[in-house]
């Protein structure tokens, strides 16, 4: 059990589920009429004893995308029904719902002991992958559309499902949290005083290396993590947003420096990294003068995902899911030149024999480019072997990137974001140039 001073700290985050009704009440559309949250039992291992609720819209995806949405301290999964809009949109979009629920006194998931931040070490993580793992087997879920989110501890274990597991979740957006293994203990204590208040502080590097060590040996791609904090957080203190974005950034090879700053409204500065558009790699929310008690924005988190279309997000396929092989591809049917000109930006994370490539290509030309094809050579050892976004063709040497049925049309100004998975022999290098519809690119 927490001590009392702490418990009584938490509780604010209990004032989470009053916001969020009132939210979903003001902007949800509402519940199909036969639809209900429905608890599941036997649902595999689960050695600290969650509770698993599912939700199945009346209309369901002929693929559905899958969702577990964690809960704050104090709350529980049936809370976090009711309170916010994630059940509706699944309405609306046809993707399911797994709401765990914790049972200890506490409320609070396990995202602190030793256990919890090894991959099957055991505890909360463990139990939520057997609520995955069910629903796929008595649901086509479609395996690249499978993510978390989560408020407060919730945010944390979103943190912390992705460390664990990134062959199972493509995304995560956590509101409120902390990074992967911010909040480790020895001593059987579920709280971490140095982390909450912000105190704990290291480099892009030793973060990384906290969420690569968690699974060792892992060489596959990575998750795509939202983040959201309010910068008068209480609880949880605002340098954690900090630190989580030089976590995930560092994990895909990304510069700290942002590709993309905005503010989508009044008093919110939106970052990306590794991408310009909606599905950027690392996207970044932080909200000026906003609590702990923070809203969740259900909506902008499913268009993260990519749980509000048929498509599937940026984001390469989890490892062991079929891949987007590289084979011939017939040219778009419209392929103008841009009549200005076009910007690369490439960046490569690698491992011992492996490596992913992030590829932003701007349009910097004053007129729309409509269908499109990348054209480069890949150095010597390098094979594609999977991609997202892009077709390619062929698997090495000059290859050429064509655009999908999405995302065939780059305004002026305009930017997609496309990546691919190789192999290698030693040589991680970049191409040294690139053509955009045979019109030389500048290479940032």
């Amino acid at each position: 059990m927490l001590p009392k001073r702490r418990r009584r700290k938490l509780l604010g985050a209990a004032l989470v589920a009053a916001g969020l009704a009132a939210l979903a009440a003001i902007t949800a559309p509402g519940p199909a009429a036969a639809a209900a949250l429905t608890e599941v039992t036997n649902f595999g291992a689960n050695p600290s004893n969650l509770r698993m609720y599912l939700y199945v819209p009346d209309t369901v995806a002929a693929r559905p995308g899958l969702l577990v949405v964690n809960h704050y301290c104090t709350g529980s999964g049936p809370a976090m029904y009711s309170g916010t809009q994630f059940a509706a949109l699944a309405d609306r979009y046809g993707y399911l719902v797994v709401y765990p629920s914790v049972t200890r006194s506490s409320q609070c998931f396990d995202v602190s002991s030793p256990q919890a931040l090894r991959r099957d070490g055991g505890s909360d993580p463990v139990g939520i992958k057997s609520m995955v793992d069910h629903v796929r087997q008595h649901y086509p879920v479609d395996p690249n559309r499978i993510f978390a989110t989560g408020v407060s501890s919730g945010a944390m274990m979103t943190n912390v499902l992705l460390g664990l597991y990134p062959d199972v979740f493509s995304a995560g957006a956590a509101f409120a949290g902390v990074p992967f293994g911010c909040f480790a203990t020895t001593n059987g204590s579920e709280w971490n005083s140095e982390c909450a208040n912000g105190q704990v502080v290291k480099s892009p590097q030793q973060w990384g290396d906290l969420v690569r060590n968690a699974y060792p040996g892992y060489s596959g791609r990575r998750p795509r993590m939202q983040l959201w904090h309010g910068t008068n957080d209480e609880t949880l203190r605002y340098p954690n947003f900090t630190e989580e974005i030089k976590q995930w950034t560092n994990v895909h090879g990304l510069s700290q420096t942002p590709a993309y700053t905005d503010s989508p409204q009044s008093g919110y500065t939106r970052t990306r990294y590794g991408g310009t558009g909606g599905t950027a790699t690392v996207e970044a929310i932080s909200m000026q003068g906003v609590s702990h008690n923070l809203p969740v924005d259900a909506a902008q988190a499913v268009r993260f995902f990519g749980l509000d279309s048929a498509t599937p997000p940026t984001s390469p396929p989890p490892t062991g899911a079929p891949p987007t092989t590289p084979s011939p591809s017939t040219p778009p049917p419209s392929t103008p030149p841009p009549s200005g000109g076009c910007r690369v930006v490439y960046a490569v994370n690698a491992w011992n024999t492996g490596l992913t490539a992030s590829v932003t290509i701007t349009n910097t030309a004053a007129t729309a480019v409509n269908g499109w094809s990348l054209a480069f050579t890949l150095p010597a050892g390098q094979t594609v072997t999977s991609g997202w976004n892009a077709t390619y063709a062929p698997a090495s040497g000059a290859l050429t990137a064509r655009n999908v049925s999405y995302n065939g049309t780059i305004a002026p100004n305009g930017s997609v974001a496309i990546g691919f998975q190789a192999t290698h022999t030693g040589n991680t290098g970049e191409p040294t140039s690139f053509t955009l519809n045979g019109t030389p690119c500048t290479v940032a």
